[in-house]
């Protein structure tokens, strides 16, 4: 029995994904075949959840042909998708890996949003009781910056709202604001930019985390600390979970949206916060074994886990 997952994605993209021999200015570079899946935080985390097994829906504001295309891979992919107003062409994003496996990611911005309230009353009204609801990705210009404590109030008392956003809306939920977000979500660059300093020892990064649950940021922290895992606090108790050394990196694109899939569906399967913290960490290693922008894959995910230890700090 799995409750219900639902993803929010207020700036979607078609995520095009390129091999190439360098890139320099100047010359046109040739790349090879294009890669072509649908993207953006939250849809990505549905994608995943559908990987792992379970059952997640989708809604993301689509447009133009880009949203149209989008919306024909989902569908063909088996991932549910509810659109959400919106007006303006879709973006996309690309991303480029040399011969060295450098990568190069260009981001473009998303179209002008429709108005927050419009938003919120779509989201509100596609939520089932006791949902998991996923806020992920960036906002696109030009929506209020607090939109998900806007989102978070909006919501229904059984509703447990898990933000991993960016920019200026995750500065402000950093800052903390007694919100009834249930999890904040953030990497490890990220941390550091809201703690305004380097956190270079794993006491340092969960005393930044409690400190934020602390704070009333979110009743639960998650930072990533790159290869070295992830870092969970209740503010009561924290946990480190460590992935194994062995895993080969091939792109690390969608490891933090394959994270938060294995997470929350850990979650809705009814597992407590260290087991979460293990299946988010297994899906993460899983991802970065993936070319391109592909996600985690069950198989790899499944013979991680069993090696992700966790440990209480």
């Amino acid at each position: 029995m799995q409750m219900p997952i639902v993803t929010v994605t207020l700036n979607p993209a078609l995520d095009v994904a390129v091999a190439v021999d360098q890139v320099v200015a100047g010359p046109k570079l040739r790349t090879g075949a294009p890669l072509t899946e649908p993207g953006g935080g939250g849809i990505n985390v549905a994608r995943a959840v559908r990987l792992l097994g379970g059952q997640a829906q989708a809604l993301a504001p689509l447009g133009g042909s880009t949203g149209a295309r989008l919306a024909e891979l989902l569908a063909a992919e088996g991932t549910g998708l509810q659109p959400l107003p919106g007006t303006g062409e879709t973006r996309q994003s690309l991303t480029a890996t040399d011969a060295e496996g450098l990568q190069y990611r260009f981001v473009l911005p998303g179209p002008v949003p429709a108005p927050a309230a419009d938003l919120i009353a779509a989201i509100v009204a596609a939520v089932p009781p006791a949902a998991l609801v996923v806020l992920s990705g960036s906002q696109p210009p030009g929506l209020e910056t607090d939109f998900p404590l806007l989102l978070a109030a909006a919501l229904p008392a059984t509703a447990r709202l898990i933000v991993d956003t960016s920019g200026p809306a995750l500065d402000l939920l950093a800052r903390g604001q007694g919100t009834a977000l249930d999890t904040l979500r953030m990497n490890r660059a990220e941390a550091e930019a809201a703690a305004g300093r380097p956190l270079p020892t794993l006491a340092e990064f969960r005393d930044f985390c409690a400190g934020l649950v602390g704070q009333g940021a979110a009743r639960v922290v998650i930072a990533a600390w790159g290869r070295e895992g992830n870092v969970l606090s209740d503010g009561r108790r924290a946990w480190h979970c460590i992935p194994p050394e062995d895993v080969p990196v091939v792109s690390r694109v969608g490891a933090g949206d394959s994270y938060t899939a294995g997470h929350v569906l850990a979650l809705a399967r009814g597992a407590d916060l260290p087991e979460a913290l293990r299946q988010g960490t297994a899906a993460a290693s899983a991802a970065v074994m993936t070319p391109g922008t592909q996600l985690c894959r069950r198989a790899d995910v499944d013979h991680i886990a069993p090696r992700c230890r966790v440990v209480e700090l």
